[in-house]
């Protein structure tokens, strides 16, 4: 039976041992890129906090507008720290600014950057926009990196106390975005993540198999399969580095290779909806009455000032702006001890009176819905932070060699079974 599942493992591993190698080489970048990105540009999100109160988000409109005319603010990202910047996301379609840059057309995936976690999660989720691409290895969702996304629009780090802009970049021509669309999709648009989504579940026979390779047949036979024998000649050790090794990283690499068939596929998210009786599809956001005559609007300032009232202590406050007379305010209040980043609360005000419209709590999000939002932090270890981010950037790396021992593996075994084979025939 073993020799069957020897060669299910050698199979599959030798037909996509390349792309292995790429998910891992390239996930491994992606675990730090929060951290990475804030070190190579410390001034993009850190500034001198100032003596004089923060200006008003009237008063970063008019700077925005004064920088890029035509541009339309989409959503702020508004940090407690004194000392970091405020995000403010412009709708693409932008022909405003300095440069005459153009955007596209305004996304749910830009929306979902800066937007709450539950209703990114809800959103990304159904239609396979931003919680789709999130870290995942790949699959045939629509609009992620790699696939026909529509184009995403400008982000500008403002200085809080002066109005400054600090910088404009381009989400979609980063080098990490770059990174994503190679981990998810190979850079060859649907098919290609069709393809890294297809290799994600034989990733899962490929350590199922190895698990059931790894099980020794007696007892005895337990303790060298859990400890490498350093000191060995090179044929032993890669030996070792491919069982004993892939053995102690076989669980965590489940855990992400499931996570990212997660990610990848439609029907796993249905699954789930199915199974814990949750919605398939994320409630539409309430409407705004538009008044018949006189009436003001609410504005971004004063849906700040509400979600302060409710919670003061928040990490940060990300406020989605209408686009349509009829569309209300969003604001994610991300709570210190929130679970992931996306484990957000959410309110929608009237645009026009500032009525709270809708409140939901990130616990009272349906448990489907939750369990999708959990799917990229525990792909990437962001789940529990530091911890589990080194764990993660540990085992990915892990990964990345087993490809490479095991075609050693094979390769020596190959060429010992000709050595005898030509013995006997010579004899």
């Amino acid at each position: 039976m073993k020799i069957f599942f020897r060669r299910i493992h050698l199979y599959l591993g030798l037909t996509s041992g390349l792309i292995l190698l790429v998910v891992c080489f390239t996930g491994g970048i992606l675990v730090f890129e929060k951290e990475l990105e804030q070190a190579w540009h410390p001034e993009r999100y850190s500034v001198t906090p100032a003596t004089t109160p923060r200006l008003s988000l009237a008063q970063l409109t008019d700077a925005v507008r004064a920088y890029k005319p035509k541009a339309k603010i989409s959503s702020f990202k508004i940090y407690t720290d004194p000392a970091r910047t405020v995000e403010v996301n412009l709708a693409g379609n932008d022909k405003g600014g300095p440069n005459g840059q153009r955007g596209g057309a305004a996304s749910q995936e830009q929306r979902g950057a800066n937007r709450g976690a539950g209703a990114r999660e809800q959103q990304g989720q159904s239609q396979g926009t931003t919680e789709a691409r999130g870290g995942g290895p790949g699959g045939p969702g629509k609009g992620g990196p790699g696939g026909k996304g529509r184009n995403v629009g400008p982000r500008l780090f403002m200085n809080p106390y002066t109005g400054a802009i600090i910088e404009e970049t381009k989400p979609n021509e980063s080098f990490f975005h770059f990174v994503e669309q190679i981990h998810r999709g190979l850079v060859a648009g649907r098919v290609g993540k069709l393809v890294m989504g297809i290799n994600s579940i034989l990733f899962l026979f490929i350590l199922s198999t190895g698990l059931v390779l790894w099980w020794p047949t007696a007892r005895k036979a337990l303790t060298p399969r859990l400890k490498v024998k350093w000191g060995s000649g090179w044929k032993r050790l890669n030996h070792d580095f491919h069982i004993v090794l892939g053995f102690y990283t076989s669980v965590f690499l489940l855990v992400m290779a499931l996570t990212g068939v997660g990610m990848s596929f439609d029907w796993v998210g249905n699954t789930i909806n199915a199974v814990t009786h949750s919605p398939r599809q994320r409630p539409e956001p309430p409407t705004s009455t538009v008044p018949t005559a006189g009436q003001g609007n609410f504005g971004a300032d004063a849906a700040l000032t509400a979600s302060q009232q409710q919670i003061q202590a928040a990490e940060s406050y990300s406020i989605q702006l209408p686009k349509e007379p009829t569309g209300s305010i969003q604001v994610g209040i991300l709570r210190p001890d929130a679970l992931t980043e996306r484990a957000t609360n959410d309110v929608y005000f009237d645009q026009y009176s500032g009525r709270v419209l809708r409140q939901t709590t990130y616990a009272q999000q349906p448990v489907g819905q939750r369990i999708r939002g959990l799917f990229k932090p525990v792909h990437t270890g962001a789940i529990f932070g530091w911890p589990t981010k080194i764990l993660a950037f540990v085992v990915v790396w892990l990964g990345f060699t087993f490809p490479i021992t095991g075609t050693i593996l094979w390769w020596n075994r190959t060429r010992k079974a000709k050595k005898q084979q030509r013995k006997l025939v010579a004899a």
